[in-house]
């Protein structure tokens, strides 16, 4: 990544352009929204940064094919609850046929 210094004029309606190799860069990445750029005010300064389509969306290239899907957890924690709840129900069918 690359760093660069630039010193912008701000019109009197506040607009500022984000210098052409900065948004061609931008253009560059895919995850980006065209036309769309967060601002962050930090007090002393402001912070110009791309939005990205989603965060999620944005991380999925980055980790895919680590660890196990999301819904094959939500099934295996539904079959765990639902092999629980069997136990729990044959061991109290059989205490009462013992009483």
């Amino acid at each position: 990544m690359s760093s660069s210094d630039y010193v912008m004029t701000v019109s009197g309606n506040g607009q500022v352009s984000i210098p052409a190799e900065v948004r061609a860069r931008w253009r560059a990445d895919a995850r980006v929204v065209a036309g769309k750029v967060r601002i962050v005010d930090l007090g002393d300064r402001i912070v110009v940064a791309p939005v990205f389509e989603d965060p999620v969306s944005a991380l999925r290239g980055k980790y895919a094919g680590r660890g196990p899907r999301v819904d094959d957890a939500r099934r295996r924690g539904r079959r765990e609850e639902d092999e629980a709840d069997s136990r729990k129900r044959t061991r109290g069918v059989s205490r009462r046929r013992t009483s």
